[in-house]
């Protein structure tokens, strides 16, 4: 009988120690430590950067503070901070994983195979692949790069599109765009694809503008979403909710002509299709 009781009572203590926590939903992370903290670029101008004051600043980080973080406000009934985080398109994935990081905003395509691991915001921003090269290079689009040296980041969608079109081309992948735009200007390799407007954002605050092109037609659509953990729907619900109503207010676009307008860090024209594809995701 004896030992049976003392059989009985270490069950007892065993058995909550066995079972599984909830696990904390990202909004109850964020009103338990009063931040939202985000992974976002050190060097992808004009989304996400360091400028020359050492403020983290851009386009992405600009939609967080003044729409994302609002809407989580306006559901927890409190203030919150917003701390950044580095993440490059090798470690973003796993940032969110292991809770190192609530949400992903930087320049990140909503892609069917990332889907399978995170989920995604309403798409921010859409543009395509091109490449950067020194002007007067024989590189001029996706059709020339075949034997070329190619550059792209770690983990990028453009790295995999090069795989699979031309899979004669050298390509070369690097951790970041600061280190991919480095081996371009020191002759290492012949291009660097990316996103369209991240180029001619490098190109902007390149020492030497006038030095690099950017070539070729848009060889692949690259729909601008922020990152989140997968299935949790109320955080998500939160975050389309605070981009929901910065392009109904019309503050979208104010926030868009002072990063890409005429006399923004990158000038990038919003094209009709563009802006019709942005407004048709609220239904209008």
């Amino acid at each position: 009988m004896r030992r049976a009781l003392i059989a009985l009572l270490t069950l007892a203590l065993v058995l909550p120690a066995a079972l599984p926590a909830a696990a904390e939903t990202t909004l109850e992370k964020i009103n338990r430590t009063g931040a939202l903290t985000i992974g976002t670029r050190t060097g992808s101008p004009p989304f996400a950067y360091i400028n020359k004051s050492n403020e983290w600043v851009g386009f992405s980080i600009d939609l967080v503070e003044q729409a994302v973080a609002p809407a989580i406000e306006k559901k927890l009934g409190k203030k919150i901070k917003v701390e950044k985080k580095e993440s490059a398109p090798a470690t973003r994935i796993a940032l969110l994983s292991s809770n190192a990081v609530d949400l992903i905003a930087g320049s990140m395509t909503d892609t069917p195979e990332r889907r399978q691991s995170v989920d995604f915001s309403l798409t921010f921003f859409l543009t395509g692949a091109q490449f950067l090269v020194k002007k007067g290079s024989p590189v001029t689009g996706i059709d020339s790069i075949a034997g070329k040296r190619v550059a792209a980041q770690q983990g990028s969608t453009n790295a995999r599109i090069i795989r699979e079109k031309v899979p004669t081309a050298n390509l070369r992948e690097f951790p970041d765009q600061p280190a991919a735009f480095q081996a371009l200007a020191q002759g290492q390799v012949d291009a660097y694809t990316n996103d369209g407007i991240q180029l001619y954002g490098l190109k902007a605050k390149a020492p030497n503008p006038a030095d690099w092109d950017v070539v070729g037609e848009i060889y692949s659509r690259e729909p601008y979403g922020m990152a989140m953990r997968k299935g949790d729907t109320a955080f998500k619900d939160t975050v389309d909710a605070g981009l929901r109503q910065v392009l109904e207010s019309g503050k979208y676009f104010e926030l868009y002509d002072k990063w890409f307008g005429p006399r923004g860090e990158v000038p990038y024209p919003m094209t009709p299709d563009v802006r019709k594809f942005l407004l048709g995701q609220i239904g209008k």
